[in-house]
């Protein structure tokens, strides 16, 4: 646990200009904090004490405005900036090295049993706002804008902007 800490406070020091030195960045940076409350929320929920571990991960969205279901699998050196407003489904899985500004939703599209939130992989970077759903891949070194809303798999090494509008029903009059 201290190596992965170790690792993440050397990421954020590495990719963030404002971050002066580990000390400042282990007290007040809340994407740190949402990590480590995940860390153990997610041994709980392995161990199947599920209460324990959602009411970690729940006291954590309290503290930092970032909530992380603790069913989710998180890699190493993952940056959060800012945070708040940050939500990661059940089942997603974040590769290593991964930035999420604030404002990002990893969810899934319904009901569905089993896999249902999207996989992030090494070193995607997801823009303030921006909204990932389903059971999808953002490919190695993606780069998703800011508000971006994406439905579909990501190419590794590909930047995605834009939401998605389409006509469903038209107005009745």
């Amino acid at each position: 646990m201290f190596d992965n800490l170790k690792y993440d406070l050397e990421n954020i020091l590495k990719n963030d200009p404002a971050a002066r030195n580990k000390l400042e960045v282990f007290l007040l940076y809340p994407g740190v904090h949402s990590v480590l409350f995940h860390r153990l929320a997610h041994f709980m929920y392995k161990k199947k004490l599920f209460f324990i571990a959602r009411f970690i991960s729940q006291f954590s969205r309290f503290l930092t405005g970032i909530e992380i279901h603790p069913g989710a699998i998180i890699g190493k050196g993952l940056f959060i900036d800012h945070g708040m407003g940050v939500v990661i489904g059940e089942t997603t899985i974040i590769g290593d090295n991964v930035t999420i500004y604030h404002g990002v939703t990893l969810g899934g599209t319904g009901k569905v049993n089993g896999k249902r939130h999207p996989t992030i992989e090494d070193g995607v970077i997801i823009g303030a706002g921006a909204t990932i759903l389903g059971n999808i891949t953002i490919g190695k070194n993606a780069k998703i804008g800011a508000n971006a809303t994406i439905l579909k798999n990501v190419s590794p090494n590909t930047t995605m902007v834009g939401t998605i509008g389409k006509e469903i029903i038209k107005n009745i009059k």
